[in-house]
């Protein structure tokens, strides 16, 4: 039977040993506790190492110009897995490396999940993570500047991964 915090009324208090063998209602809360914050890490690849450019995820921020979409009922799972990703570190997620490789070596497979591939013609030589803080912007600099968001970088989330020194595996 349900233990609330709070007395509820002997009406409700029956409804409730009624339909407690159905398992209908639980206590379960699969975010009990919600980030405050919104860290987002942009993939940027290189040909140089000098000027970088982001790859562009289907559904999760990004380029700062771009509307927030809405997805429900869809699960889009690379993007939902980049929300865990920015909130740990980047040694404790084995697979976001795999991912960066993958996009190194320009990976057909890989890249289809991506809405923009700023290196159609070929890969990059070199590829990073980067970390941001993503804030939402008022409506007053959201009309001066057409900007959904304002971020600041925290700083590389990754090493920088280049095809040359043999990590990106040819």
């Amino acid at each position: 039977l349900f233990r609330f915090m709070t007395q509820w009324p002997k009406p409700f208090e029956r409804l409730i040993e009624w339909l407690e063998p159905f398992h209908l209602v639980n206590g379960y809360g699969l975010f009990s506790v919600m980030t405050t914050e919104r860290p987002e890490i942009i993939v940027e690849g290189s040909h140089d190492g000098v000027a970088w450019q982001s790859y562009e995820f289907r559904w999760k921020p990004g380029e700062v110009r771009r509307r927030p979409r809405f997805v429900a009922p869809h699960q889009p799972r690379l993007d939902w897995q980049m929300w865990f990703t920015a909130l740990s570190y980047y040694h404790g997620v084995p697979w976001f490396s795999h991912f960066l490789l993958r996009l190194l070596r320009g990976s057909p497979d890989v890249l289809a999940l991506m809405r923009k591939n700023p290196f159609a013609d070929k890969p990059p030589r070199f590829i990073r993570a980067v970390l941001y803080d993503y804030r939402f912007t008022d409506f007053a600099a959201r009309r001066a500047t057409g900007a959904w968001w304002r971020r600041e970088r925290r700083g590389l989330y990754s090493p920088v991964l280049s095809s040359r020194d043999g990590m990106a595996g040819g």
